[in-house]
């Protein structure tokens, strides 16, 4: 079975994961930054931890936070957490990004800050978010969500570099992945100096044991991707609870976070992450080279409306939006290819964010309920893109 998505790991990390270098945690900081041309970067074991500790260490407490409506909901859980109160915005169907417009219609004299979220790789325009919060008649904090948008560029520039933070996930879903952990970037040495005291005052370090299981964890993720072997992956997936715990990341009536999300990134992850770094360019080119080519074949299919092809997008996901999404998904599965629902959510239409005023956002609860992502990852080869796309068309 073609899968969903898949970690672009060799041999490379698992040979680096044994390494016994010193101190990989900062030098994996360090090239982060450097690949980005961030002037700092804080590992941290989520991007959520990241967002939380920025938060807490610029003091930054009862304030509202403009965020869009349609993104991964860790982000508002680590906001509420936090001590702050999330402010949605609604997408445009365009590039399933904040519409703009609406923005600096929902900025009053409580925003405190802005999360700038690039979903799915497309930029968002950084120069009117910085625009709008210069306007204000006090500090708006501008906080990049980059978690699918590594080395994604708004004319020209890192978009992560567009503001004042920016927060990064690397689980085995994100386009460079250290397995687990998140990472903070910014060019504001007094910022990076407040929010590497918290973490370090606050933080654990890893367990050996944790370490361990992490290790396993590796293993058994080579194992899982395994052409033959993903196939019972799936099934297991599908028709039991047995990979809850590392496939679902939230529950529909619940803020919480993780146990471990102030659990420091352990060397393991730091020295895979090390090894993905130096792999970007080529992850990059392969997946915008895969967006061409679905964006080519699929384009005279009336079922699927296709995502845009935009300068300086970085494609973490190639998602398209159908009005059957169940049975598209279980068709292609027979197939033999499994298609993703990554956010099949709208935050404010969840239980636990009810007083929201769902109704103000439709085009968040639209993608909630119709879109698809299909596989993209770089190892995917010509022979399974081209399967995929003459299934999709034989829909039609």
């Amino acid at each position: 079975m073609i899968p969903r998505l898949k970690p672009f790991f060799s041999i490379r990390e698992l040979l680096a994961a044994l390494d016994i270098r010193r101190k990989p945690v900062e030098d994996f900081e360090r090239e982060f930054a450097r690949t980005f041309e961030a002037k700092y970067a804080l590992a941290f074991p989520y991007g959520r931890s990241a967002l939380y500790a920025i938060f807490k260490a610029l003091h930054i407490e009862n304030t509202e936070v403009i965020m869009p409506a349609y993104t991964c909901v860790v982000v508002s859980h680590a906001l509420v957490l936090s001590g702050n109160k999330p402010k949605f915005v609604d997408i445009s169907l365009e590039d399933y990004n904040m519409d703009i417009d609406l923005v600096e219609k929902e900025m009053t004299r409580d925003t405190g800050a802005i999360i700038a979220t690039h979903l799915f790789g497309y930029p968002l325009d950084t120069e009117r978010i910085k625009e709008m919060a210069a306007k204000a008649n006090k500090k708006i904090w501008i906080i990049q969500d980059c978690a699918h948008s590594f080395g994604a560029k708004f004319k020209g520039k890192f978009v992560c570099n567009e503001g004042d933070a920016a927060i990064f996930g690397l689980n085995i879903s994100k386009q460079v992945s250290s397995l687990f952990g998140g990472m903070m970037t910014t060019n504001d040495a007094a910022l990076y100096e407040k929010v590497k005291a918290y973490r370090d005052a606050n933080f654990k370090k890893p367990s050996i044991f944790k370490q361990l299981r992490k290790f396993m964890y590796l293993l058994a993720v080579y194992a899982a991707f395994n052409e033959t072997v993903y196939g019972i992956v799936n099934f297991i997936e599908t028709n039991t609870h047995l990979l809850d715990r590392f496939t679902k990341y939230y529950e529909e009536d619940r803020i919480y976070l993780p146990s471990d999300f102030m659990v420091l990134m352990g060397n393991l992850e730091a020295r895979i992450g090390l090894v993905q770094l130096k792999k970007y360019g080529e992850i990059s080119t392969k997946r915008r080279a895969i967006a061409e080519y679905y964006s080519m074949n699929l384009q005279d299919m009336s079922e699927l409306t296709l995502p845009p092809l935009i300068e300086g997008a970085t494609y973490s996901h190639y998602v398209v939006r159908v009005k059957d999404r169940k049975g598209i998904m279980e068709k292609m599965r027979k197939k033999g290819v499994q298609l993703g629902e990554l956010i099949e959510y709208s935050i404010p239409h969840m239980e636990s964010y009810l007083k929201c005023k769902p109704e103000n956002f439709p085009n968040s609860f639209q993608c909630s309920r119709g879109t698809i992502n299909l596989p993209n990852y770089p190892s995917l080869s010509k022979s399974e893109l081209e399967h995929i796309v003459k299934n999709l068309q034989s829909m039609e």
